[in-house]
C-alpha cells in the first residue's frame, strides 16, 4: 500500500462515524469519489450511492457495498456532577469501556473523555469479578458541575473510543472501526480503479451503506432502489488463529492467509464459484467459512431485496472485532482489493448467477 492510500486509510478509520452519525466518514468518502463516478447522490437514511456505467449492451448491474458506520455510544443523561451517562450504540462489550478514553462528539467539536473506573484498591472481592453493566459507567470529561457540562455536551451527542490507526510488526495495523470502514476503503478503491482504467461489463453502483451495526438498517433501502442482479459485500471476518479460539467451533480464519469467502444459504453458488475461479487464475490464497444461515451482515438483507440478489461475501481477516483494537493484516486487504477487481470485470448477466 502506498503512502497516499495509507493516509487515505487512516482518515476513514479515525473519522467518528457510529452508526446513525456516519456524515464524517461519508464527507471524506465523497469527496474521494469526486469526479471518477458518473454520479454521487445520498439517500434518504445517509447511504452514499456511487454509480459508474459499463460498457456491455444488455448489462448486469453490480452492487459493490460495505457500512461505514462504527460502533459507539450515545449520551443519555448529564448529572450534576458533570458526569455523562451513556448507553452502547451497537455491540460493544461491557467490560471493554471502562478506563477507556473517548471522544464525544459535540455541535462545536470533539470532547475528550474517559469511562470513569473505581480503583481495584477500592473494590471488594466480588465486584472485582463484576462486569459493570452501562447503565452504571460514565464519562469523565473534567468538568465541575452539571452547568458546565451542558454548556459542551448534549442528550444525544454520539461518543467513540478514542483510539487512532497504530501500525504493529510487518504489515499488521491496529485500529478501531476497521469493521467495517476497512471495507469502505476497498470499495472505494475497487470504484476508482474500475473507472480509471477499461470499464466492466457491468453496470456498478457503489454503497456505503449506514446502520449497519444496529440492526442492518441502511443496506436494504440502499439494494430496492439500486435494484442489482448482482452483489459483492466486503466485511470483515473473524480471524481465528489466537490461543481464545477453538477452530473446532469457530473455524480457522488466519491474518495474512488470504481473504475470505462465506459459504451457506445467503451465498450465490454461481457467484462463489466465479470468485474462486477468479483467485486461481490470479495465484490468490482463499481461505473458507462455512455460515449455516443468513449471515450478519448486510448480505443478509441484500440477497432478499426485490426478486432476490445474488449475493456474496467477500471477507478480511481481523482480530478483536468489536474492540478499540481490532487488527488486520494488510496484505489481506490487498489481495480482496485485486479479488474484487477481477471479478467485477467478470459479470456480465444476470442469467449467469441463476441457479439450475
Amino acid at each position: 500500500m502506498d503512502a497516499n492510500d495509507f493516509a487515505f486509510l487512516r482518515q476513514l478509520l479515525e473519522a467518528p462515524s457510529p452508526s446513525g452519525y456516519e456524515a464524517p466518514a461519508r464527507r471524506i468518502l465523497r469527496q474521494r469519489l469526486q469526479g471518477v463516478a458518473d454520479s454521487i447522490e445520498v439517500d434518504m437514511l445517509g447511504n452514499l450511492v456511487v454509480r459508474l456505467e459499463g460498457r456491455g449492451e444488455r448489462r448486469a448491474r453490480l452492487m459493490l457495498t460495505a457500512h461505514c458506520d462504527e460502533i459507539g455510544f450515545i449520551i443519555r443523561h448529564i448529572d450534576e456532577k458533570g458526569f455523562l451517562w451513556f448507553a452502547p450504540i451497537g455491540g460493544v462489550d461491557a467490560h471493554l469501556s471502562p478506563g477507556q478514553r473517548v471522544s464525544v462528539q459535540t455541535a462545536s467539536g470533539p470532547v475528550p473523555g474517559v469511562v470513569g473506573k473505581k480503583p481495584i484498591h477500592q473494590q471488594d472481592g466480588a465486584e472485582k469479578e463484576r462486569v459493570v453493566p452501562f447503565h452504571e459507567q460514565f464519562i469523565d470529561i473534567g468538568c465541575s458541575d452539571g452547568d458546565e457540562a451542558r454548556r459542551l455536551v448534549a442528550v444525544g451527542d454520539p461518543v467513540v473510543f478514542a483510539a487512532g490507526l497504530q501500525r504493529l510488526q510487518g504489515n499488521r495495523i491496529a485500529c478501531r472501526a476497521l469493521d467495517d470502514k476497512m471495507g469502505a476503503f476497498l470499495v472505494s478503491h475497487v470504484f476508482i480503479e474500475l473507472a480509471r482504467n477499461e470499464r466492466p461489463p457491468c453496470d456498478i453502483v457503489a454503497v456505503f451503506s449506514v446502520q449497519e451495526e444496529v440492526g442492518l438498517r441502511g443496506a436494504g433501502p440502499a439494494a430496492f432502489d439500486a435494484d442489482p442482479d448482482v452483489a459483492l459485500v466486503v466485511e470483515i471476518g473473524h480471524g481465528t488463529d489466537t490461543p481464545a479460539h477453538d477452530p473446532r467451533r469457530t473455524g480457522e480464519v488466519k491474518l495474512g492467509g488470504g481473504p475470505l469467502l462465506s459459504r451457506g444459504p445467503n451465498i450465490n453458488h454461481a457467484l462463489f464459484d466465479l470468485l474462486c475461479r477468479t483467485a486461481g487464475e490470479l495465484d490468490l490464497p482463499l481461505q473458507f467459512i462455512g455460515e449455516p444461515g443468513g449471515t450478519g451482515t448486510d448480505a443478509r438483507v441484500i440477497q432478499l431485496s426485490r426478486r432476490g440478489v445474488a449475493t456474496a461475501l467477500v471477507r478480511v481477516p481481523t482480530r478483536y472485532v468489536h474492540t478499540p483494537s481490532e487488527v488486520l493484516d494488510l496484505t489481506d486487504l490487498e489481495q480482496a482489493r485485486r479479488l474484487l477487481v477481477a471479478t467485477a470485470r467478470k459479470i456480465v448477466s444476470r442469467c449467469d448467477f441463476l441457479p439450475s
